[in-house]
């Protein structure tokens, strides 16, 4: 038996980069930033503050509410999966990068602070897993 399920509550580090495949499909890339408090252990030690930062992909209507609600500086809480790819860039070295695939978010960020409308906050799609249709392997242009 194995688990792969990712939840994590952070702050967008940048606007969302939205892309529309041929077939009509929107796929959302969103850097999320999570951190770690400082504190001093008992023998005094100072531990500093440790930000991770995460790639986040998001598909169809996730990434439609992405698109139009989702800012720099909201805070989101996501559920999905880590999927590492290869990539080769554009001077020929092969890459690796690792995503969140998220399957649901909630958006934390109070409405008066985002473009979702007082009268009508957005909760996206639940946490559910869902599969993904859309293998990664045709998104050959892909990192955002």
């Amino acid at each position: 038996m194995s688990l792969n399920k990712v939840m994590l509550i952070g702050n967008v580090g940048a606007e969302p980069t939205v892309r529309y495949m041929e077939t009509g499909v929107c796929v959302a890339s969103v850097r999320l930033a999570t951190t770690e408090r400082g504190y001093t252990t008992s023998t005094g030690a100072q531990i500093p503050e440790r930000t991770e930062w995460h790639n986040l992909v998001f598909w169809r209507q996730n990434a439609e509410v992405v698109e139009k609600y989702v800012h720099k500086g909201d805070k989101l809480y996501v559920e999905g999966k880590i999927q590492s790819r290869n990539y080769t860039d554009k001077q020929g070295i092969t890459r690796q990068v690792v995503e969140i695939m998220v399957s649901g978010m909630e958006m934390l960020t109070p409405p008066k602070q985002n473009a979702a409308p007082a009268s009508q906050p957005y909760q996206a799609a639940p946490a559910q897993p869902q599969t993904i249709a859309e293998p990664m392997a045709s998104e050959e242009d892909v990192p955002f």
